[in-house]
């Protein structure tokens, strides 16, 4: 059985007060979360070379990115055994003994691997009501040792969803304009940054008192989500939050902070976070891209020049962005708010 965080003995019988939230009225529950219609991208007519029906995905993934900065992927080409596969992997590692996971509680946020509860314990009002382990996969592979399975499951996953997100980035830039060369000089993703991560959110007691994890923007370029069948992530859409509710066997994918400075703000970062259940155990493993953590990045200066505007943000190199967003507090777009001229 996945760890709890609430045990007294009797399940579901005592919540620990250093995990209310700093402003336990802001928790959300269903009632007041609207449910939206996501996009949902087709990846088979994206990837399978038709000029015509690539068009119209690049076309569709435009709109979704302007629109929602979020969307839903189908047709993937992961295999429901390879996600079943990397969901069980996780799973085993956190259904581990304590002194067989205690090397990876990383006191370092760049740390190649690192188990912990919340973004940064050292900042953060209150722990957050999860479990994770962040696992650096590109450009250079790390995994744990236990279990056995870990290590091969999680690098065949990492390299399907490293396939799938870079064609999606591809068409996302398509939309925009941008031609292939000038994407690479822009982004060097053949030496993209890869991160893997686990989230297990055990039933609590006092959902209404706590978050899974607060609202946030991701740092990257793209995030790529699959959970189990428990639902509990909102997205910040046209002001209001929306229930994701994931279609079978999908993934869903968001813009991250990255993307909306290659675009100059034409393409926003979205604002999400995750609710907890009280009943059931909410399992998540998230797939971040971003560009290459030596890359300074700034907006195309393409778009720049076709539009005839200015850069809205400065460049930083996205190493140094993603070690300042990990080791502050997690504030919905902070960091990407730093970089605004």
């Amino acid at each position: 059985m996945v760890t709890e965080i609430a045990d007294s003995g009797a399940a579901g019988t005592y919540f620990p007060s250093d995990y209310i939230a700093g402003d336990p009225s802001a928790v959300v529950t269903d009632d007041s979360c609207a449910l939206g219609d996501i996009p949902i991208i087709d990846f088979s007519f994206l990837s399978n070379g038709i000029p015509e029906t690539r068009a119209e995905i690049v076309r569709e993934l435009g709109q979704a990115c302007e629109e929602w900065g979020f969307f839903t992927v189908v047709n993937h080409g992961v295999t429901e055994e390879m996600r079943a596969a990397m969901m069980d992997a996780f799973v085993g590692f956190f259904d581990l003994a304590a002194e067989e996971k205690d090397e990876y509680l990383g006191r370092r946020v760049m740390d190649p691997i690192r188990m912990g509860t919340s973004f940064n314990s050292t900042v953060e009002d209150a722990p957050y009501w999860r479990h994770f382990l962040k696992i650096w996969v590109h450009p250079l592979f790390h995994s744990p040792t236990k279990p056995t399975v870990f290590r091969e499951v999680s690098e065949d996953y990492a390299k399907h969803t490293r396939y799938l997100a870079k064609e999606l980035l591809k068409g996302i830039l398509d939309s925009l304009g941008l031609g292939e060369k000038e994407m690479e000089e822009a982004l060097d993703l053949d030496s993209c940054s890869q991160v893997l991560v686990g989230n297990i959110y055990p039933p609590c007691p006092n959902p209404e008192l706590t978050w899974g994890i607060p609202s946030h923007s991701d740092p990257g370029l793209l995030t790529v989500l699959m959970q189990n069948e428990t639902d509990g992530l909102q997205v910040m859409h046209h002001g209001k939050w929306v229930c994701v509710n994931a279609l079978p066997n999908s993934f869903l994918v968001n813009l991250g902070d990255h993307m909306e400075i290659v675009s100059n703000g034409r393409y926003k970062s979205v604002l999400h976070r995750a609710k907890v259940d009280n009943q059931n155990t909410r399992i998540s493993i998230v797939t971040a891209i971003g560009p290459s953590l030596d890359t300074v990045v700034v907006p195309a200066p393409s778009l720049l020049q076709r539009g005839n505007h200015p850069a809205a943000f400065r460049g930083i190199k996205y190493g140094d962005f993603v070690e300042h967003q990990q080791s502050s507090r997690l504030k919905e777009k902070s960091v990407l708010d730093h970089l605004r001229v």
